[in-house]
């Protein structure tokens, strides 16, 4: 089974809708897979779980902005992913299909 953690801290507006999207790749695509919601609520547990901003989706640990493996700017924020803070479906179907 594949494994989508979906990362936020609380009152993060982007976080549902990260989730939404997450849960309808899954469905769409007839992944078998379990979708989580991880908070993070410090910025110790930030720098902990390599957490690049609010919300970050990995699918087996990894995340699936490409080159994010890269980055090591761990904070409590938002992330951006261009113009919007959900990131793009096709990083999500790349890194499921990839995955299964």
């Amino acid at each position: 089974m594949v494994r989508v953690d979906v990362f936020f801290f609380g009152g993060c507006p982007n976080h549902e809708p990260t989730v939404e999207l997450a849960r309808r790749v899954v469905a769409d695509l007839g992944v078998e897979a379990e979708v989580n919601e991880i908070p993070v609520e410090s910025a110790e547990e930030a720098e902990t779980r390599r957490f690049l901003g609010s919300p970050s989706v990995r699918v087996n640990g990894r995340d699936i902005e490409p080159g994010a493996h890269e980055r090591s700017s761990y904070a409590l924020s938002c992330r951006m992913y261009g113009d919007s803070g959900v990131p793009p479906r096709a990083w999500l179907v790349t890194a499921l299909t990839g995955a299964s």
